[in-house]
């Protein structure tokens, strides 16, 4: 049996092309997920039931190696319990088939550049972020109080002022209140 597995990662992406490749080649069975591939592979619930799903001589079709996971430990992992279990793993536009000897070292040679190219960009995310900062660059929700009005607020409370009366007069949550005073505090 041809099983399809597709992925995308956010809410807002969509299957189109991965379907279509997946239909074409004549899969019976198709799962679809919207979760990121770096998330834990025990909370990827439609590739732990494709996984389960998947009897001998079935094969297990997914358009790219990213669809199935993000590192190579991961994908190797996926493919040695496939491989003990004698399914088949194919990767469309890759043209990887892992019943060939040939297929599972070009398997082997795309996860291990795959979790390369990752692992640069993820690199260069964190070298850009810092470089953002060390220019000012200010990271998360905008402050929703001026320095004068935290300085305002600990006063208030200080005089005995509730909480959740702060945080209504202020328009942010009790949690806010208890953190800015914390932090007032530390400062």
């Amino acid at each position: 049996m041809k099983i399809g597995l597709m992925r995308v990662s956010s809410s807002n992406q969509n299957f189109g092309s991965q379907k279509d490749f997946l239909e074409e080649y004549g899969c019976e069975k198709i799962f679809c997920e919207k979760v990121s591939g770096v998330m834990d592979t025990n909370k990827r619930v439609e590739l732990q039931r494709c996984l389960e799903f998947a009897r001998e001589g079935d094969e297990i079709v997914i358009t790219k190696l990213d669809r199935l996971a993000r590192s190579t430990l991961h994908l190797t992992q996926i493919a040695a319990d496939l491989d003990r279990r004698g399914i088949h793993l194919i990767v469309l536009q890759q043209n990887i088939e892992t019943k060939t000897p040939t297929g599972k070292l070009l398997f082997n040679m795309l996860s291990s550049i795959a979790e390369f190219e990752l692992s640069l960009r993820a690199e260069r995310v964190r070298d850009g972020i810092k470089k953002a900062k060390q220019n000012g660059v200010k990271f998360g929700a905008k402050r929703k109080l001026t320095d004068k009005q935290i300085t305002e607020m600990v006063k208030l409370r200080e005089d005995g002022v509730l909480i959740r009366e702060l945080s209504q007069k202020y328009g942010i949550s009790n949690d806010s209140v208890y953190r800015l005073m914390r932090e007032n505090k530390n400062s």
